[in-house]
């Protein structure tokens, strides 16, 4: 089952370390097991999983409302989310499918297949970055969804397991390493981790009653903020990443 924070996180390392400054903080569903989140013109897109509560969303961001729902019938456990123009693509955890959606009604219009198991996925503009649990991102065409490359994630040399839910902004892809509070920054042509994200402490003790492991990043680019959140949190960030003081 994917949950659970038991095991350790990235390693202490020579890469920078960032923390996330809080500009504002949102309501979000605390039922949602979110996987995905993409944000575009205002609007908020979640993928959320879990065999039987798995979902797409469109999610006013500042009140947490859904305004649009479609569900993911079982056996499906939908993971990472994706806009690449009209469409948005929805991973699935283990059934080596990716479905396609209208990304202004949520109908279902297409899919793709792949091999091994879907957890995160970004859109660049130019190709789709796919994560699977372990170190190792994938490249692909986003019109076809063919492989183009691997790429090994290295942070000192060493490599990043557990990458989870991706973030792609200008050549780099922002990463959850699941079952941490860290997020990594891999510039993608190299793979080489350039930065990490000590999230550690968003939530007050209340709001970590029953909530699982940080994950959702969506990027803004009109002031270049974050949104992050985890599964079954009651609270979403948004945040700028900045040195710690």
């Amino acid at each position: 089952m994917r949950g659970g924070q038991t095991t350790p996180g990235v390693a202490s390392s020579a890469v920078p370390t960032l923390v996330p400054r809080v500009v504002e903080t949102y309501p979000h569903d605390r039922r949602a097991f979110t996987q995905g989140l993409v944000l575009r013109d205002g609007v908020l897109y979640e993928s959320t999983g879990l065999v039987g509560q798995s979902s797409l969303r469109i999610v006013n961001p500042r009140t947490g409302q859904v305004v649009r729902q479609v569900q993911v019938a079982a056996p499906y456990f939908a993971e990472g989310l994706a806009d690449v123009g009209p469409r948005l693509l929805q991973l699935t955890w283990q059934h080596g499918l990716a479905f396609v959606y209208d990304r202004q009604t949520l109908a279902r219009t297409g899919e793709f297949s792949y091999t091994g198991e879907g957890w995160g996925l970004c859109y660049s503009g130019r190709a789709l970055f796919m994560s699977d649990g372990s170190a190792t991102l994938t490249e692909r065409d986003p019109q076809t969804f063919a492989v183009r490359r691997a790429i090994r994630v290295v942070q000192d040399g060493a490599p990043v397991e557990r990458l989870n839910e991706l973030e792609c902004v200008g050549g780099d892809v922002y990463a959850n390493v699941w079952t941490t509070d860290t997020i990594v920054k891999i510039e993608a042509a190299t793979g080489r981790v350039t930065a990490r994200i000590d999230a550690t402490g968003l939530l007050g003790p209340m709001d970590r009653l029953g909530v699982d492991v940080l994950n959702g990043i969506a990027h803004d680019p009109a002031d270049g903020t974050f949104l992050i959140t985890g599964k079954l949190w009651p609270r979403l960030f948004r945040v700028r990443f900045e040195p710690r003081r």
